[in-house]
């Protein structure tokens, strides 16, 4: 199978059920944003040693491919069947989170990103995520999107500012706290 089709060639693409968009519609950016976060979780697993994150940002990658999916969806056209996303992937944040914060220090101020390559990537990820929440909130004023999709990548952020912050203790980065000038 050829990668290339050229069918893209005008500035359209296909959505699953083979609806043809311009791909400057906000739902071809919704999910190409996503996409690009899935990417950015990957760069951040490639830096990650202990399995137990690793096999977490697999199954953030699986959900985030997922939640693609229903974006790029036809909902009229598609007989595609498509994963749902649960209230208990929701959870599954929510618990590693937890148990991550645990071992940090209390938060007095805000956090400048960065401090280690692998924290930085991780803030890359953070921001790209709002970014992707930011898109389908938008998206979701036309074309109805499943409210846990929204929650989860709101959910996801927080997962993402947490890890970063595991991160720096574990690599004996040091946090660096936004002083505002005076």
């Amino acid at each position: 199978m050829k990668i290339y089709t050229k069918t893209g060639d005008s500035g359209e693409t296909s959505l699953l059920g083979g609806t043809r968009v311009s791909k400057a519609e906000l739902q071809i950016e919704a999910y190409g944003t996503v996409d690009e976060l899935n990417s950015f979780v990957g760069l951040v697993r490639d830096h990650i040693e202990e399995q137990s994150i690793f096999k977490e940002l697999i199954e953030i990658q699986d959900r985030l491919f997922t939640i693609g999916s229903h974006l790029a969806n036809d909902k009229k056209k598609s007989k595609i069947s498509i994963p749902p996303i649960l209230e208990s992937d929701i959870s599954r944040l929510e618990i590693e989170m937890d148990k991550m914060n645990e071992a940090l220090p209390p938060m007095q101020a805000f956090i400048l990103p960065g401090g280690n390559v692998t924290v930085s990537h991780t803030h890359v990820a953070r921001c790209i995520c709002r970014r992707a929440e930011r898109q389908v909130v938008r998206l979701n004023a036309s074309w109805e999107v499943d409210s846990i999709v929204i929650k989860y990548l709101n959910r996801l952020s927080d997962y993402l500012f947490i890890l970063g912050r595991k991160l720096s203790k574990d690599l004996n980065a040091e946090e660096i706290e936004w002083v505002p000038r005076k």
